[in-house]
């Protein structure tokens, strides 16, 4: 009797549900991983706040794993990453940062891609911030979003929660607010998408200055 009260209540709870229209927070990031799967690149700008420094510039991507990001602040600094290795410029230095990655390890580093957010939901409980209507991103903004809030299943991963606001018109994700165990927030805003560009992989080999110092393998040297 019990487990047939157990299931007699599961469909009630699932004919009220679908009588009110709620959409349950992690059936509706899986729409937004499942949008971004059918995206084959991107252009956007960003802002990154940490604590009190602040960068920016323009992010290329390319399904499945091309990325690069341009900077404004600093300016001439480059990240790329071509599927098989992650090249760093850092033009005060001035110097390039290199390093081999093995295949498949970093292909959902970014977290604007398909597979980041499939892995977001893989290890992070998904739930409504708030609730699953549109509201302002901010005090007096008139830019709608749904907000979501991402917390760690367990004490290994980076970041303690994640709160990630995605635009109710276009899908798209606007901003990304990571707290570490340590209470260190990461800040990201994203503006002006440009959907399906038509990149070249081109667009993700770099060639630095050769008048800047090269260290491969970064990462790993002592």
């Amino acid at each position: 009797m019990k487990k047939l009260s157990v299931f007699v209540g599961v469909l009630l709870l699932n004919t009220l549900l679908f009588a009110q229209g709620i959409t349950t927070a992690s059936a509706y990031f899986k729409t937004i991983s499942e949008y971004y799967a059918t995206i084959k690149d991107y252009v956007v700008d960003y802002e990154i706040k940490v604590d009190r420094q602040e960068t920016a510039g323009t992010l290329s991507y390319k399904a499945p794993d091309l990325i690069r990001m341009d900077y404004t602040n600093p300016e001439e600094q480059v990240i790329v990453f071509n599927g098989d290795s992650l090249t760093i410029y850092l033009p005060d230095a001035p110097a390039v940062l290199q390093q081999e990655v093995t295949p498949g390890s970093t292909s959902a580093a970014a977290l604007g891609s398909a597979q980041g957010l499939s892995l977001m939901s893989r290890y992070y409980s998904v739930a409504y911030e708030t609730g699953q209507n549109a509201e302002p991103l901010e005090a007096g903004s008139d830019e709608m979003v749904v907000k979501f809030m991402l917390t760690r299943k367990k004490a290994s991963e980076a970041f303690r929660y994640i709160k990630i606001a995605v635009n109710a018109n276009t899908n798209l994700i606007r901003r990304i607010e990571a707290v570490t165990p340590k209470g260190e927030t990461f800040l990201f805003n994203f503006y002006e998408y440009k959907i399906n560009q038509g990149l070249s992989d081109q667009r993700f080999i770099y060639d630095a200055p050769s008048s800047a110092n090269v260290y491969n393998n970064f990462l790993f040297s002592e």
